[in-house]
């Protein structure tokens, strides 16, 4: 900065003197007559003279050397300052690209603020690091596996309920064509040809129209009794929860027959075995969804039971991830103990994660003490054991998926969940924070434990993403993956963790652009330059002269003598 303001003066004083020369000048006057020479001045004299007098000649001095230079010596100057913001902005964005942070704020950080009393409370900790490299060695799940999202809503009675209000596809093609395939993969088998009604529905879960799906399934049910019909009305044709529940109650009755027949026949060869693992997955679907209508329609202890009894029935299907359906139930009903038992059973390290899991277990521990957590208490005595635990537990959500604070403080909009999600993705985030939000809000104070220490705990998160401490490296391919699951077209994707360029960075690269186009500037147009550079000054410095003049107006002209001579 000193060398574009040194720039910018000498600029400034040549246009002055080049200007005083022209006035001089001019044909309208007659010649000058030739001065007489003048004595000698002493240095004693400055020193007698009028405060302005002293000020006039240091400016005249300073003006006849900067007269003397030529416009290249402004040019080199400014290019000069110019090449040397450059090599530190390549400098600083080669240490950013390689260590995630900014060479002269880590130094800052680092040296200067103890230095200066500062205490630096940023350092990460590793007291459960431990684990790390056992959980990567045992993650079996590919990065970006796509799973089905535990709580997708209903099409035709909340999905199809958007589109008639906005006007918009609030899922994607790509969303509905991976539910199309899950739908074949739980509700066909290879004997369904041997049912007419089984092989209509065959068809019809590979229909792309959905009134022609619909259609399909009203003439399977014309000939018989077909639970996977039910399913396919009471998913996209009812069009309120109630009307899916019934729907579903009916579906649940042709299903438990035909599950305790095919149970019967299952050891008969892989033909019964295949449609005996169809009806299974069958009941397990309608019993699930039944218990998602009553936590809907407020039933919301008689969904905790449904749930309970389904997982102790089926304690093999976890694909199903019915224990996150129960964890949202529970903290409706506001036992935490509950939440902690199945958290317990199911926050297993050999275990995948989920984002459920991990806030969850950040919500149960800051709630242990937000409502009396205080930012400047913690800063003054520092954090207490408990504190510690519930910063430590958001520190594992965050590294878990970076994309939930903002959801759940209310710094990004929410748009309703796709029916599939990307773990540790945006995706993700938006299916638990439209279903948990108000989990977190019902516990005091919580939300203000997040917001105080959720920025803090990402910038611990290791960089670059090919590192972790809790958990596997960061997938890299979550954005492509996001932008398949998410509509683009009113959802901005979260690119989370993305880490902010620094102050220092964007600061040397507006200074490096700035000298250099004064440094061209200058070379083309020295005369204009120094206008512009004149004008700049004067506005620059009208407060200090105006402060000048006061206090020449105020102080007596001797103690004013006394400090010029000091």
């Amino acid at each position: 900065m000193s060398a574009v303001f040194l720039s910018s003066a000498a600029v400034f004083c040549r246009a002055t003197l080049i200007e005083r020369s022209s006035d001089c000048s001019t044909p309208d006057q007659p010649p000058a007559r030739p001065l007489t020479p003048t004595p000698p001045v002493s240095p004693l004299s400055f020193s007698i003279t009028a405060p302005g007098s002293a000020m006039f000649g240091t400016e005249s001095s300073l003006s006849m050397f900067l007269n003397t230079l030529t416009p290249k010596f402004y040019v080199a100057l400014t290019g000069t300052s110019s090449l040397i913001s450059g090599l530190i902005l390549i400098f600083e964005w080669w240490y950013f690209r390689k260590y995630g942070t900014s060479f002269i704020e880590q130094v800052s950080v680092s040296h200067l603020r103890p230095l200066l009393g500062g205490v630096d409370n940023s350092s990460p900790n590793n007291s459960n690091t431990s684990n790390g490299d056992t959980d990567s060695s045992r993650q079996s799940v590919s990065e970006c596996k796509v799973w089905r999202n535990p709580l997708n809503l209903f099409r035709g009675a909340e999905y199809n309920r958007y589109t008639w209000v906005t006007g918009r596809e609030p899922l994607t093609y790509y969303d509905m064509n991976l539910s199309a395939q899950d739908h074949q993969t739980f509700f066909t088998c290879d004997s369904d040809h041997l049912r007419p009604a089984d092989a209509i529905m065959q068809k019809a879960w590979r229909e792309r129209n959905p009134q022609a799906r619909i259609t399909a399934a009203h003439e399977a049910l014309d000939l018989e009794d077909c639970a996977t019909a039910y399913i396919l009305l009471a998913e996209e044709e009812a069009t309120t929860i109630v009307e899916a529940e019934k729907l579903f109650k009916q579906a649940l009755k042709v299903g438990e027959s035909c599950y305790r027949r095919s149970q019967q026949l299952q050891h008969h060869g892989s033909q019964y075995e295949a449609q005996h693992r169809r009806d299974t997955n069958v009941l397990v679907y309608i019993k699930r969804r039944l218990a998602m209508c009553s936590r809907k329609l407020g039933r919301t202890r008689e969904a905790v039971k449904m749930m309970r009894d389904l997982m102790k029935e089926f304690p093999l299907l976890s694909m199903f991830n019915i224990h996150e359906n129960l964890l949202e139930s529970l903290l409706e009903l506001q036992n935490y103990a509950d939440v902690q038992a199945v958290l317990a059973k199911y926050d297993d390290i050999s275990l995948p994660k989920s984002a459920t899991i991990c806030y969850t277990a950040a919500l149960l521990k800051a709630r242990a003490v937000s409502d009396k957590f205080s930012p400047e208490a913690a800063s003054r005595r520092g954090l207490s054991t408990a504190e510690m635990n519930a910063v430590e537990a958001i520190h594992r959500a965050v590294e878990f998926n970076p994309h939930v604070p903002k959801y759940l403080l209310e710094m990004k909009s929410l748009i309703l969940p796709p029916e599939h999600i990307l773990k540790r993705g945006d995706s993700e985030a938006i299916a638990y924070t439209f279903f948990h939000l108000q989990h977190w809000k019902r516990v005091e104070g919580a939300l203000n434990l997040l917001h105080c220490t959720w920025e803090g705990t990402f910038r611990m998160i290791p960089y670059p993403l090919e590192k972790g401490h809790l958990f596997y490296p960061y997938p890299v391919c979550t954005e492509t993956a996001d932008r398949e699951l998410l509509p683009t077209v009113f959802h901005e994707v979260s690119v989370y963790p993305k880490k902010e360029l620094p102050f220092f960075i964007l600061f040397t690269a507006g200074l490096c652009s700035f000298t250099a186009m004064l440094a061209l500037l200058t070379h083309q147009f020295p005369e204009l330059m120094g206008v512009f550079a004149k004008a700049f000054l004067s506005t620059l410095f009208a407060p200090l002269n105006f402060i000048m003049e006061k206090v020449e107006s105020i102080l007596p002209s001797s103690l004013w003598h006394q400090l010029t001579r000091i």
